[in-house]
């Protein structure tokens, strides 16, 4: 039974992404290159497509695209490779998603704090105890800003 064969748009459609990111993944060596048609439309097989939906997948639970990149070399390299160096990446994972939750939970507590303090209402912005909380701060580190590798995707 032959495979069937996709232009980058159906591709796209099929996959549920813009062909954008198809290219993108194609420059990057996420998704590799494909042979063109005489009339030089790329054609892609089903191979494509289960490559596709790895990445889409991947990222769902939060990889980056360079995590995915050494997933697919680890699938690629199933022979060599030990399903404890794929647990061993998601360790990792699991173990960034803790220290993400962590800095959101200390960050909503924060934030919940300075709502108590704030009556709300019609008065001046001028004495908001919000605003004054970030002028005053006495401890550096209780609103020190952590940069996120990742964003978190949700859904």
């Amino acid at each position: 039974m032959r495979a069937m064969m996709r232009t980058r748009g159906e591709l796209a459609k099929h996959c549920d992404v813009n062909p954008e990111t198809i290219r993108f993944y194609e420059r990057s060596g996420l998704l590799p290159a494909t042979k063109r048609t005489a009339s030089g439309y790329r054609q892609y097989d089903d191979t494509a497509v289960q490559r596709l939906q790895f990445i889409k997948r991947s990222q769902a639970v939060g990889f980056s695209l360079d995590e995915i990149r050494a997933l697919l070399d680890l699938q690629f390299h199933a022979d060599e490779a030990t399903c404890g160096d794929v647990r061993a990446m998601v360790d990792v994972k699991l173990a960034e998603i803790d220290q993400q939750i962590a800095h959101l939970h200390s960050m909503k507590q924060v934030l919940q704090q300075f709502r108590r303090e704030c009556p709300g209402g019609d008065e001046s912005a001028a004495s908001c105890p919000i605003l004054a909380s970030f002028l005053e701060v006495q401890d550096q580190n209780e609103f020190e800003v952590h940069e996120i590798d990742q964003p978190l995707h949700f859904g």
